[in-house]
């Protein structure tokens, strides 16, 4: 409030206790802004994968990261019988590529340019971050399978600004 002037602030939003329910929480956590990362495999005679901004960090030694993939996913299915992954991390000049990597599973990676790796994982040529991994373990998490993944190989391109997943929309940050 500006009391010099008289004017009144702006009402804050409700802080109102919400009940954990999906509406309630998605809006919740849409507060905390997150990466996107495509996921990938060639797997049974094809080449799939998925975007995910659950992908994080779970320990420097062992290398180990995480991605928690949805129980009703069509993609997780097939991801999880490969052996290797690729994943992706989109920087700010790949905004476009998310409506593309957004469509059907048969059509994501179709005019997309990818790199299919000799052990199979699929990776995206000019990421901001790119890793190859393989499965450590997976924990029942509700709704969701948590996989924890062993990192064996890893490429950062620090010229590149960050996309970001924040309040529903996707934004790019300066670095």
């Amino acid at each position: 409030m500006n009391e010099s002037r008289g004017h009144a602030a702006p009402p804050l939003p409700s802080t109102e206790r919400l009940e954990p329910n999906p509406q309630a929480l998605r809006h919740a956590l849409s507060a905390f802004a997150t990466g996107i990362a495509f996921v990938a495999t060639e797997a049974e005679g094809r080449t799939v994968g998925m975007l995910a901004n659950s992908f994080t960090s779970v320990s420097l030694d062992p290398p180990l990261v995480s991605i928690s993939f949805a129980r009703t996913s069509t993609t997780w299915p097939i991801l999880q019988r490969a052996t290797h992954w690729g994943i992706s991390v989109l920087g700010h000049q790949d905004k476009h590529l998310v409506p593309l990597l957004s469509r059907p599973t048969g059509l994501r990676l179709d005019d997309v340019e990818h790199k299919v790796t000799n052990d199979g994982s699929v990776l995206l040529p000019g990421a901001i971050a790119s890793f190859t991994v393989t499965r450590e373990a997976e924990i029942d998490a509700g709704d969701h399978v948590l996989t924890l993944l062993r990192v064996l190989d890893l490429h950062r391109d620090p010229r590149q600004n960050p996309l970001v997943f924040y309040g529903s929309a996707l934004h790019g940050l300066a670095a």
